[in-house]
């Protein structure tokens, strides 16, 4: 297994896949460790997640260094997400316990009945490289505090960032087989989730990987969740600040170099404000650093493979050939590694690439609307429903605008993102189930259901 760095070809290192012998004895272990580790007090997990956001804060430089070496992420963005997974270790070392607390239901006047919330066994994580530490910890981090094991078989492409992620958590005192990562390929997953000892699994990926993962799952009567991918929405309304709504939009698209399943790809503008928006949005695009990741004054970055920009460079030609107009970008840049340019489309086609499928790149797709519910229409005309934003002065407008999107997530005069204290989630193509806030941390429980009769002989009231 080979970890590349994207912005010069050269190679970061090169790791050994995990033989069956390997994967057989991490399976026996997170089974056996299951067992002690669920049944500690839940305090204990907790000041153990708090130990860990301590130990990322400390290898801040460490660990962004590691993910823009073997992703290309921006090194000013990487120090974000690993603070951000510090974040989520904090959030659920302060509310875990009352999240896990059981839940008394008044029933019977002369019954104790409440539900409990217990830990499931280990749980499989299938995750993606474009975030690949806050994709993971999210994951981890309600996944060790309710009392479960978990197993992580991240992207082919990060391997450093999956040890690193098992390395810190070690070092934080989670015991070995508490959180165990599985170096092997995406050939190796359905096998690993037929283990009986595998209680559930959760993916963040494409929508095929989705597809596959749910089926083998659903064979074995596993519980999933999965998030997968977006083509989200950003409504620009006739009354929305136009300088600051562009300013906004034109980090929502290129985020992560544009890898990021939340990140805006499609703008729905209003007629009255289309012309000014597209003017702001281009100059906002155009003025952008692209350039050496390790570089402070970098915005984008490269593509994390060669492949993964051919792909979206064909998208891009695809749509142009249809008839969209090219407005800015629109070519691989002339350099050493898959450098894509902001690129912005506009006179968009409604069947063209761009407009159809999830581009995962800075490439932004604009589109005119007479009125709102064109707006509405052509926002939710889409298989995807992870993310969504509306861009208004009127928040009331807004709120109203936010509540008939057809997607997880759905923001007012802010662009979609990720926060522990929330829920998130996509619905249609991009999956089912949520992750974070403590609709994340019930997901892989088991709410039992407890009734206490009294009056039979017990000494009860």
């Amino acid at each position: 297994m080979e970890s590349v760095n994207p912005a010069t070809s050269e190679t970061v290192a090169e790791y050994d896949e995990h033989d069956e012998a390997a994967v057989e004895s991490a399976l026996a272990e997170a089974a056996e460790r299951f067992e002690s580790w669920s049944s500690r007090p839940v305090s204990d997990r907790c000041r153990l997640l708090e130990r860990t956001a301590d130990l990322l804060r400390e290898r801040v430089e460490e660990y962004a260094e590691l993910m823009t070496r073997e992703m290309g992420k921006p090194v000013g963005q990487a120090r974000a997400e690993v603070e951000k997974c510090a974040w989520v270790c904090d959030y659920y070392a302060e509310r875990a316990p009352e999240q896990l607390a059981d839940e008394v239901v008044g029933t019977e006047a002369d019954a104790h009945t409440l539900v409990s919330y217990e830990p499931v066994g280990p749980v499989l994580a299938v995750m993606p490289w474009n975030f690949p530490l806050w994709q993971v910890f999210r994951f981890a981090a309600p996944t060790l505090a309710a009392g479960n094991v978990g197993l992580l078989k991240h992207a082919s492409n990060v391997p450093g960032c999956a040890l690193a992620i098992e390395e810190v958590l070690h070092d934080a005192g989670v015991p070995a087989g508490a959180f165990t990562t599985l170096l092997i390929g995406s050939d190796r997953v359905d096998d690993v989730i037929a283990d009986d000892r595998v209680r559930a699994v959760t993916l963040t990926g494409s929508e095929p990987a989705g597809r596959a993962v749910a089926e083998t799952a659903g064979r074995e009567l596993k519980k999933t969740v999965l998030e997968l991918g977006g083509s989200d929405p950003f409504v620009v309304l006739d009354d929305a600040p136009i300088a600051e709504t562009a300013g906004k939009a034109a980090h929502a698209r290129t985020q992560n170099n544009g890898q990021s399943c939340i990140a805006a790809k499609r703008f729905v503008v209003h007629t009255d404000a289309y012309d000014e928006f597209v003017d702001a949005f281009a100059a906002e695009l155009d003025a952008l650093t692209v350039g050496d990741p390790t570089d402070e004054a970098t915005d984008v970055g490269p593509q994390a493979r060669a492949d993964l920009m051919r792909d979206l460079h064909g998208q891009v030609e695809r749509s142009v050939e249809a008839g969209a107009t090219l407005a800015i970008g629109g070519e691989p840049l002339d350099r050493e590694g898959p450098y894509y340019p902001p690129t912005l489309l506009t006179d968009v086609p409604p069947d063209s690439p761009v407009a159809t499928e999830e581009t995962f790149g800075p490439v932004a797709a604009v589109f005119e609307v007479a009125d709102e519910a064109e707006a509405l229409a052509l926002a939710n005309d889409t298989s995807f429903g992870l993310g969504a934003s509306v861009w208004t002065a009127d928040l009331d407008r807004g709120e109203r605008f936010a509540r008939r999107f057809d997607a997880g997530c759905c923001f007012v005069n802010e662009y979609v993102k990720s926060d522990p204290r929330l829920p998130f989630g996509g619905v249609k193509d991009s999956g089912y189930g949520r992750e974070l806030s403590r609709h994340g941390i019930h997901e892989f429980v088991n709410r039992k259901t407890i009734w206490v009769q009294h009056g039979l002989g017990g000494d009860g009231d």
